[in-house]
């Protein structure tokens, strides 16, 4: 158990840590915001550029991970959408956010630390799958979803969430870092040496950060009359979405496509079983529903201690998971 502790400790009291110095004052969430757009633009760019970068595009193309934790999470994310819209007869716009906190991983603050204590430097390139998969299928869809069910339309407008889709897409360091990234190990590009040096530099200063960053943004966040809804969302994102793509991988061999190695196959996982992403809050306040997902991020980022540290140890217990 102590060996799971040496993983999943580091990253809470990181967190933890933020928690204290916004609750004491050392910083106010006004520096909270300041230091996640320096890590956003700068820190993890540079992470996944660097990550990239520095290998060979042959081991950077990983079809079987990209259909392994794309197709799950979206099965996942049908499922839950239907589930929130049929079964528990909720609007569209309030669907879609529920579903959006049961599916799109916190892949950059959270994910990226866990998984490179899991796995080593690969994490890096499985970040950048896990970033390809969000920003380019699940949250342009269920963006625009929301839409429609604000605006009441009858169809989707499709032609604006594409061109908005777009937008945000040229303007995302992370998203513009990934295709340099694989621009430079394409063309073979080798950097010199005091680029290299300050990439890593900027690199480094990512990790640590990022959980800092998340445990002051919870606080003040509350769950007062929300406990049910709040529950269903953190199940759903720390052992149902998981659970779907772990099946998606195991069927992966068995319908004749390639199968995982060890290490892609523990991150995709663990990439899934995550919290939602730090935003989730702050993308909800556009249609007023900041209420319960702000709620939803509290709870999940708590109880993925927990849920985290059950998941890495049977991992560690089951053969061909982790060492």
């Amino acid at each position: 158990m102590l060996d799971i502790l040496a993983i999943t400790g580091p990253i809470y009291l990181c967190i933890a840590l933020g928690f204290a110095a916004v609750r004491w004052r050392v910083f106010t969430p006004t520096d909270m915001r300041v230091l996640g757009k320096f890590v956003i633009q700068f820190a993890l760019a540079a992470l996944l550029f660097n990550a990239l970068a520095s290998r060979p595009i042959g081991e950077l193309l990983q079809p079987a991970y990209l259909l392994a934790f794309g197709a799950g999470s979206v099965v996942w994310l049908l499922v839950g959408l239907w589930s929130a819209r049929k079964l528990q007869r909720r609007g569209l716009t309030e669907s879609a956010y529920m579903t959006m906190g049961m599916t799109c991983s916190n892949s950059t603050y959270i994910g990226y630390p866990v998984v490179l204590l899991a796995i080593g430097p690969l994490a890096g390139v499985a970040l950048a799958m896990n970033l390809l998969v969000e920003n380019l299928i699940k949250l342009p869809l269920l963006m625009a979803l929301a839409d429609v069910g604000a605006s009441g339309a009858a169809r989707t407008p499709w032609k604006h969430a594409l061109r908005e889709t777009l937008h945000r897409l040229v303007r995302n360091p992370m998203i513009v870092a990934i295709v340099l990234g694989f621009v430079a190990a394409l063309l073979g590009w080798q950097m010199p040496s005091v680029i290299s040096r300050t990439v890593n530099l900027f690199g480094a200063a990512s990790g640590g950060l990022a959980l800092f960053i998340i445990g002051g943004t919870l606080v003040g966040l509350q769950l007062r009359g929300l406990r049910r809804q709040v529950a269903q969302i953190a199940v759903g994102k720390l052992l149902l979405h998981p659970a779907a793509v772990w099946a998606a991988v195991a069927l992966l061999p068995l319908l004749g496509l390639p199968a995982l190695s060890g290490e892609l196959r523990v991150a995709a996982v663990l990439s899934a079983a995550m919290p939602m992403l730090g935003i989730y809050p702050l993308l909800a306040q556009r249609h007023g529903h900041e209420g319960f997902t702000a709620a939803a991020l509290l709870a999940t980022t708590v109880a993925s201690f927990f849920s985290l540290s059950a998941i890495l140890w049977l991992m560690r217990h089951s053969a061909g998971w982790l060492a």
